[in-house]
């Protein structure tokens, strides 16, 4: 099982935006010391929840200031980015890593209306952008001449430069929130991105993303190596003991939660609260039972053992929650690549 640190740095207020974007960079040179997978990014707007907002941008920080480990985006909202210009900026960062780069895409956030907004868009339009942006991609990362005639955009490419550096491209991966989605993948034949479920939902969707791809045609290999490339996110925080850990750790969580919750009260008009309050709701990911894993290294390994048994390849790990100080992210980090990480490996 692979490791990884999602980096998703809160910034409560714009004066603070500088040093945790510093400190971010620093936690990416950190990540690849400690030999973690990949450096996931995420991209919010407008709240301060993800502080450096622009995972492309930061993406190609990063790729300048680290050598091997890899990039990727959890996710990158398709609907916010012109497709033309996200394929360049990806080739860019793809040829500046060596290679380094994996495509992580989603329709968006499903809360936070204001973003939408804040880019002229409409929410309900996001999720077929996102479907008709995916084919923008592939074809303009791999086809001369290009012709595209779709519901969003029209384009006539003759060849993208610089070509990407993966061949034919990047690994591209799709971030689902529900069965539905998940399944569309398991039949396509895609890797997936699972956010913050209970241990239970984990393996019973792992378990049914295997199923239906063996009853979509694809062989044991295939499925395999799609399990191996799909990914799980759980928010973790490691200390030396239970006790610290729950003392220091916990609190951080609940206010990160309360956080993006008041952002939402706050920015999102009446109309669309009412709108986010008929959606399913993230409730594993707001519960201290399925939302967080504090704890000494023993007891973090042993919440992670189911998580393991449902045989998804990696863990997209949110080491540092909310407003927590750099210092104490850094050392629930070493701790979790020195003493948990081993016990999967």
């Amino acid at each position: 099982m692979k490791f990884s640190n999602f980096l998703f740095p809160e910034s409560k207020t714009p004066a603070g935006d500088y040093d945790v974007i510093e400190e971010s960079l620093r936690e990416a040179e950190l990540s690849e010391q400690l030999g973690y997978d990949v450096i996931w990014l995420a991209e919010h707007h407008f709240d301060g929840g993800c502080a450096y907002v622009d995972p492309t941008t930061f993406a190609a920080a990063i790729s300048a200031r680290t050598n091997k480990i890899k990039i990727g985006f959890a996710v990158a909202q398709m609907a916010l980015h012109h497709p033309i210009r996200f394929a360049e900026q990806i080739a860019l960062i793809d040829n500046i890593s060596k290679g380094r780069m994996i495509v992580g895409v989603g329709r968006g956030t499903a809360y936070n209306f204001y973003e939408f907004r804040g880019f002229g868009l409409d929410p309900d339009e996001a999720h077929d952008m996102l479907l008709e942006v995916e084919d923008v991609l592939v074809e303009s990362w791999t086809t001369e001449n290009y012709r595209h005639e779709g519901k969003y955009w029209q384009l006539e490419l003759p060849v993208l430069r610089p070509q990407v550096y993966q061949k034919p491209h990047p690994p591209m991966i799709r971030a689902c929130s529900g069965l539905k989605s998940t399944l569309e993948m398991a039949r396509e034949g895609r890797p997936f991105m699972m956010n913050v479920q209970s241990d239970e939902t984990t393996v019973e969707r792992m378990d049914l993303y295997r199923s239906t791809m063996s009853k979509a045609g694809f062989d044991d290999a295939t499925v395999a190596q799609n399990v191996a490339d799909s990914w799980v996110w759980r928010n973790i925080f490691v200390a030396d003991t239970d006790a610290e850990a729950e003392k220091v750790g916990i609190p951080y969580f609940r206010e990160m939660r309360v956080y993006l919750q008041e952002n939402r009260n706050r920015m999102n008009t009446g109309a669309e609260l009412e709108a986010q309050a008929s959606r399913i709701t993230g409730s594993a990911r707001d519960s201290l039972e399925h939302g967080v894993i504090c704890g000494s290294p023993d007891t973090v390994a042993e919440r992670l053992q189911k998580v393991h048994e449902s045989g998804v390849g990696g863990g997209i790990i949110h080491f540092r929650l909310g407003a927590m100080p750099y210092d104490v992210n850094a050392h629930s980090m070493k701790l979790f690549a020195e003493k948990v990480a081993p016990h999967f490996q």
